[in-house]
């Protein structure tokens, strides 16, 4: 026998075999949204061989920012960031400085300014009550008078929780516009997100860690990126087998409809529509974000982006001019941005089908916002990620 030549044989023949097996990475993460880029991040933290894709020319998901005369836009909308996870908070800060911004928003009604969350400036400008006895007795009252013992929908929900009064100037419309749904076919946990206190505290949310990454997101999700390949302006769904076959597994963030080709029906989804102004001013309304509360006002909000990062520049330079974005909510169809999922039973029931499908897709991990078809906080998202990571990394 000649043995060179059979172990030539054998070595080639394992080669094969080899090639054949071996893939070019351990994960393809579509999406570089929160969820994606963290993944990524522990990922290659672990020695991971990692390719993250994208369908937009940008990373970052809807946490997006853009500069625009050196404000740092929110192009997707209004993201502050806020939590009470402490390991969450720790995490970030690795990636960037938060300021100390608190979200206090105001709510506009044909003009008549309120303080956003529900507190004792918005009770006494409703009501002109003065003390936190005087609310509560009001609060009270009207609750009684709608006799809600247990809320079925949001509506009654919101009546239950600050009465009726604010209920129809500072609510009603604005969700309705939001959802484009009457509330009283909305699910009531919707509004438990809304604060009523009887303090004068301004402060939207109730977190213990809060502020917006200096820099903006963008800088924060490249930071996140660094050392990690990524390639924009790729439609995975329409190249899957070719992205498939270079990565053993899959982190998958986009929409679970379309990955399985809507072959059990669309989800539905509400969208929502920006219109971005530049202005020759240094200040259009003083505040980040108000909330046009009416009906009649077509927009549900206008965001100021600059009052973010209280309008100064990264230089701590005094910005001469300043962006808006009116706020524009509607029902998603297809080519739409799909933002929030409609958490109704009807849907309910048909993400649970395809979840039941995502369950045999062995080498596939469904995550994030549409990839859990989920409504997620920032935090929530991040926290999410970071259990996927310590499960299977």
């Amino acid at each position: 026998m000649d043995i060179g030549r059979y172990l030539d044989n054998i070595d080639k023949k394992f080669t094969r075999k080899d090639k054949t097996k071996m893939k070019q990475y351990d994960y393809l993460i579509v999406g570089s949204g929160l969820y994606g880029a963290v993944f990524a991040q522990q990922a290659t933290a672990k020695g991971k061989k990692v390719l993250v894709i994208d369908k937009r020319p940008n990373i970052a998901g809807n946490v997006y920012t853009e500069d625009i005369e050196k404000i740092h836009v929110h192009k997707y909308g209004a993201h502050i960031f806020h939590t009470n996870n402490q390991k969450v908070w720790n995490y970030v800060n690795q990636f960037a400085e938060f300021n100390r911004f608190t979200n206090s928003p105001v709510a506009n009604y044909h003009g008549e300014l309120y303080s956003l969350p529900f507190n004792m400036y918005t009770f006494n400008k409703m009501w002109g009550v003065v003390t936190p006895e005087e609310a509560a007795k009001k609060i009270e009252e009207q609750k009684k008078a709608a006799g809600i013992a247990e809320p079925k929908n949001l509506e009654e929900q919101a009546i239950s929780l600050i009465g009726t009064d604010i209920y129809e100037k500072l609510v009603k419309g604005y969700t309705e516009k939001q959802w484009g749904r009457p509330c009283s076919e909305l699910p009531a946990f919707i509004i438990k997100r809304l604060p009523v206190r009887l303090t004068f505290d301004n402060n939207y949310f109730n977190a213990l860690y809060q502020g917006i990454p200096m820099g903006g997101y963008t800088k924060m999700v490249a930071n996140m990126l660094d050392g990690v390949e990524v390639k924009l302006g790729v439609d995975y769904l329409a190249e899957k087998e070719a992205y498939d076959a270079m990565a053993e597994k899959v982190i998958y963030t986009g929409a679970i409809d379309a990955y399985f080709g809507f072959k059990l029906g669309a989800l539905e989804y509400r969208s929502v529509r920006f219109e971005t102004e530049l202005l020759d001013k240094p200040n259009f309304q003083g505040n980040a974000a108000v909330n046009y509360t009416d009906a009649e006002t077509p927009w549900t909000r206008i965001i100021e982006h600059k009052w973010f990062e209280f309008g100064k520049d990264d230089e701590g330079n005094e910005i001469p001019k300043t962006v808006i974005s009116r706020e524009y909510s509607s029902e998603w169809k297809p080519g739409d941005e799909p933002y929030y999922p409609v958490n109704d039973e009807k849907n309910g029931i048909l993400y649970a089908e395809y979840k039941k499908l995502a369950e045999g897709e062995q080498k596939v991990v469904f995550g994030g916002r549409l990839g859990e078809y989920k409504y997620y906080d920032m935090d929530a998202v991040i926290a999410s990620a970071l259990d996927m990571c310590e499960k299977i990394l």
